[in-house]
């Protein structure tokens, strides 16, 4: 979990970005049951040892590959990949690697499965490949671009590695330390010698995130900041409905730097964000700076936190209200918080 001293995404701010969901929850056998019959016609579904599945539907020529836990599959309302409804919606492929489990995808039988992908020449069958995971999906996606010379890979928050040699000063996951991260597929930087473009997203704040993003250093790799999120980027691109977008930009090799910049703007309206920049100010005891960030959100957005808290600094500060009156604020229509 996410530190919320730190003002970055907490439980309860991702409980209020979600959305309940109407349709009944599948467990795993029903589940799996399920993507097995979708895949039946076009593609296919497959156990590779005891705890990693592959799930591919042909599509087009266009391949999406992305690294999900299974377990957060389940949780998700749809209860599909991340990248299920990208795909979809753009006629593209997909092949989704999922993990039962803490696996970091460091299993035999996974290095098995690309190798025979590669010698089915099975990525040279589509015009495009795309790569993408965050965490330990985001350190997959690296890892394993290197069966597809020429891919695109938009990582959130990856990791290098595990290793204790290379990563000892990471004690988030001390307990997978013993994983073999030092085989095959095993250092992601090195493996995305052969990719096209990489795209790192990341908050460079968060130390130990921006260590591993320093990593990866080399001409193909374009860092991608998201400060103010921590650990929590992917759940913020997820509920500001953002992945569609960098997905399709990545894919047609529109995405950089500006482009993203303008995407990440969406953030200005996202409910868990802006409670996390006030945190912090709070933290930091930095009222005038916290009256700022209440300023501009009330102005642009309303929303009775903020109100809230920009009568209170003002009353502690001495300052005179600067919230309009009752018939302006009934004028006024500002945007509604992004929520999900």
């Amino acid at each position: 979990m996410t530190d919320t001293a730190d003002g970055d995404l907490s439980e309860t701010d991702r409980s209020e970005a979600a959305a309940p969901s109407a349709q009944p929850r599948l467990d795993r056998t029903a589940w799996m049951q399920h993507i097995d019959e979708l895949c039946a016609e076009e593609g296919y579904f497959e156990s590779l040892g005891k705890n990693h599945f592959a799930y591919f539907h042909d599509d087009g020529p266009i391949l999406l590959v992305s690294f999900e836990s299974l377990d957060r599959i389940l949780a998700r309302k749809g209860q599909m990949p991340l990248g299920h409804d990208v795909a979809k919606a753009n006629g593209w492929s997909h092949l989704t690697i999922l993990c039962d489990g803490e696996t970091w995808f460091r299993d035999p039988a996974v290095w098995g499965y690309f190798d025979r992908l590669v010698d089915d020449a099975f990525f040279e069958d589509f015009d495009r490949v795309l790569f993408y995971g965050a965490g330990d999906g985001g350190y997959a996606a690296c890892a394993y671009c290197v069966c597809a010379p020429g891919a695109t890979v938009l990582a959130v928050s990856p990791r290098a590695t595990l290793d204790p040699a290379v990563t000892g000063w990471d004690s988030r996951t001390a307990s997978k330390r013993r994983l073999d991260f030092t085989s095959r597929y095993g250092y992601a930087p090195d493996m995305t010698e052969g990719a096209a473009r990489v795209f790192v997203l990341y908050d460079p704040q968060y130390p130990e995130n921006a260590m591993h993003a320093a990593l990866f250093r080399a001409d193909w790799v374009t860092p991608l900041p998201a400060r103010h999120f921590g650990d929590s980027v992917e759940t913020g691109i997820e509920h500001m409905d953002l992945l569609p977008s960098l997905l399709t930009a990545a894919c047609e090799n529109r995405l950089d730097r500006i482009l993203f910049a303008r995407l990440w703007r969406t953030r200005r309206r996202f409910s868990p964000y802006l409670k996390g920049l006030l945190r912090k100010t709070e933290l930091a005891r930095r009222p005038r700076l916290s009256l700022m960030i209440c300023k501009s959100v009330v102005s642009r957005l309303g929303g009775p936190r903020f109100r809230r808290k920009l009568v209170e600094l003002e009353a502690q500060l001495g300052l005179p209200s600067s919230l309009p009156s009752e018939g302006e604020a009934a004028e006024a229509a500002p945007a509604p918080l992004l929520r999900d």
